[in-house]
């Protein structure tokens, strides 16, 4: 039986939208030239939709970022499974196999818009609530690249004082990796942090929230270890010993979030941070599927995805909240980042159709990485850094559902370059409350914030276009993202559009622009 433009070849003749799907742990597809398909792992976004040789097997492996058990055409088909599994495609042809997973497949309509809807309302239903405001309306400062594992009062007050001094609006300000005492020991470090409430309350006084960086991890040899390890707190190895996990920063025990009681002491941890210091928000990092592979769990035969997920449902108690890793949360208050970025054009081009894939997953209060690049390594050669492409970054991140710096544009930047980032900052507060009414409309809709074009003007040959994109309905957002560049190509579709410098276009057309260093070409459509 054919669907537009694609054959199933295993016997899915009988299932039609709103049927029960015959239960198969594989799926092999024969797909069209006009045929374009969307995979649930953030992290591969660049490559959506498929046009080339693909191959992904996130059974145990997460990709660093969101992923999402779904696929979805251009043609209104969805692909569900509850668990995850293998994709594999070649040009006409793309087959989906697992062992766990039982694989749903809907006609729901006639175009991506149509198959997103359907999957939003069936599979992630928007959750009426979102987080933080503020997330979207000003500006993110997360000290990591300033600070790394030095994290200090001292020099957190000097960066919130500098961010003012240099006329950046305040935001949310986020604590990163090492504040604290240990891991797994949520309280400040007395050296580095000697009156931590002060600190926060100053930081208040000067019109910033106050995110702290946390982890699922706890360092061995401490008295909290000892102590979670009797209450059975963590998960275990084959001799039921706290499994000993490498991660980034070395090898820790785990908590186990499929325990009740690991929630509950957790979130006491979390809590007094909240009451006592006056915190407002967290960093929930890590949650990844590798730290879950071979071990046991309080529920048994959890998944490493139903690790993560438990670890993501420790969010929804805190509106000010940013996660990384995470699945099947689509359609709830939680604030989503791209994967850590290197420094450079070359990871800048990642940002938009890494941002769009995560809104068609339904990960759509987003955020993409840092500005300039989350990956700290990028920045220990000062010859390399690269100005140009801080303020593009910038300008990438200004029209988009949320805005974070790391490194300091005043410290790397020089007049000229930082005056560019100021605009693009500027060109965010123009359109702040538009971006606010487009989170609060996805809280309640589901629609994706930010969006491709072949989401609103389907068919019209959109379906491959990765370096522009929707803003809700009102804005179309062209960035530079090419060293030097001083024009760029646009696709403008049907409508009038009235251009950043002011001139009205009628589309659809292609039109070439020039630009400036300052630039950022977006489009106001006016009817």
């Amino acid at each position: 039986m054919i669907f537009s433009g694609l054959i199933i070849v295993i016997a899915l003749s009988t299932m039609v939208r709103g049927q029960q799907p015959t239960n198969r742990d594989s799926l092999n597809l024969n797909v069209d030239k006009n045929t374009f398909w969307w995979t649930g792992i953030i992290n591969d976004g660049f490559q959506m939709p498929l046009k080339k040789l693909y191959n992904a097997d996130f059974r145990d492996n997460s990709f660093g970022n969101q992923v999402q058990p779904l696929l979805l055409s251009n043609q209104g088909e969805v692909i569900w499974a509850e668990q995850p599994f293998n994709i594999n495609f070649v040009p006409g042809k793309l087959r989906l196999n697992a062992k766990l997973a039982v694989f749903q497949y809907y006609k729901a309509g006639k175009n991506l818009k149509d198959a997103y809807s359907f999957a939003s309302k069936t599979y992630f239903p928007p959750s009426g609530k979102m987080p933080d405001t503020m997330l979207f309306t000003r500006p993110q400062y997360n000290t990591w690249i300033e600070l790394v594992y030095n994290q200090n009062q001292r020099d957190v007050m000097k960066y919130a004082r500098n961010i003012l001094a240099n006329g950046l609006p305040p935001g949310v300000l986020m604590i990163d990796d090492n504040w604290q005492e240990d891991y797994g020991n949520w309280n400040f470090h007395p050296a580095r942090f000697p009156n931590p409430k002060q600190m926060i309350d100053s930081l208040h006084t000067m019109g910033f929230k106050v995110m702290v960086w946390v982890c699922p991890f706890v360092s061995p040899d401490s008295y909290i270890f000892r102590d979670l390890m009797v209450k059975k707190y963590f998960i275990t190895d084959d001799n039921g010993y706290p499994a000993m996990i490498k991660w980034w920063n070395g090898s820790s025990a785990e908590l186990d979030f499929t325990n009740p009681g690991t929630i509950m002491w957790f979130k006491s941890q979390l809590n007094k941070l909240t009451s006592v210091f006056g915190v407002d928000g967290f960093k929930l990092d890590a949650g990844d599927f590798e730290f879950y592979i071979n071990i046991h769990s309080f529920k048994p035969n959890a998944t490493p995805a139903d690790h993560c997920e438990a670890w993501a449902k420790i969010g929804l108690d805190y509106p000010l909240n940013e996660y990384r890793a995470m699945w099947k949360m689509g359609g709830q208050p939680l604030g989503e980042r791209l994967h850590d970025k290197d420094h450079g054009f070359g990871d800048l081009q990642l940002l938009i159709p890494n941002m769009l894939v995560e809104g068609l997953m339904g990960y759509y209060f987003s955020c993409p990485d840092m500005i300039g690049g989350g990956e700290v390594s990028s920045f220990e050669n000062k010859d390399q850094l690269d100005e140009e492409s801080i303020v593009r970054s910038a300008q990438c991140h200004a029209l988009m559902p949320m805005m974070q710096f790391s490194v300091a544009p005043w410290r790397i930047l020089d007049e000229i370059h930082l005056e560019a980032v100021k605009k693009a900052v500027e060109i965010r507060e123009k359109f702040k409350d538009y971006i606010l009414e487009l989170a609060i409309k996805a809280a309640k809709t589901g629609e994706p914030i930010m969006k491709p074009m072949e989401f609103d003007y389907p068919g019209q040959g959109y379906a491959t276009i990765i370096d522009q994109f929707l803003l809700g309905d009102k804005l179309l957002v062209a960035p530079i993202l090419t060293k030097g560049a001083v024009k760029r190509w646009v696709v403008i579709p049907k409508g009038k559009w009235e251009s950043f410098d002011g001139q009205i276009i009628t589309g659809p057309c292609k039109i070439e622009v020039k630009v400036l260093l300052a630039d950022l070409p977006y489009y106001k459509k006016l009817n």
